[in-house]
This record gives C-alpha cells, structure tokens and sequence, in this order.
C-alpha cells in the first residue's frame, strides 16, 4: 500500500503560473512536475529524459492522434462544426 503526503508549500505566484503552464503545455500536473523534481534531486531518477524532449512529445501524440482517427466511426469529425462556427464570427 503506498501512502502520500501532503505538503503546503509557498511559491511566488509568476514562477507557479510559469510552472502550470509548462505543465499543461507538455501534458503533466504540477503534482506529477513536483515529484519528479523532488526524485531528481535526491538522485533517484533523471530530471529529463530524451523521451520527454518537446519533438518527441509531439510525434508521439500526433501519432496517438492518426491511431484515433483511424478507429473513428464514420461521419463528421468534431472539427468540421468547430471550423464551421469558426468562419461564422470572421468577417466577410
């Protein structure tokens, strides 16, 4: 059984907004960023690995993309209503 603990700690608020959106950019929580870290400093895993590298991000998630689009059912995507109400609101 694994037991967390939670700790409160203050962080000014440019560096966390900076932090959050590195973390939404590349697909992970602050929690998750935050351990990782804290592993790394101790010396217990790589802070970055080549594998989370932004081009390898990229291709593996276009390539999870073209997977989904491949099992999708036929009919619309999703994206052809978006782009549709998209060139609603542009002027003509």
């Amino acid at each position: 059984m694994l037991f967390h603990m939670k700790a409160t700690i203050d962080i000014p608020d440019a560096l966390y907004r900076k932090v959050k959106a590195q973390c939404a950019l590349r697909g992970h929580s602050v929690p998750e960023v935050t351990i990782e870290l804290y592993q790394s400093w101790l010396g217990e895993t790589p802070a970055t690995t080549p594998e989370d590298s932004p081009e390898t991000w990229l291709e593996s998630w276009l390539a999870e993309a073209d997977a989904a689009a491949r099992d999708a059912p036929p009919g619309p995507s999703a994206r052809e209503p978006l782009e549709a109400d998209r060139n609603r609101l542009e002027p003509q």
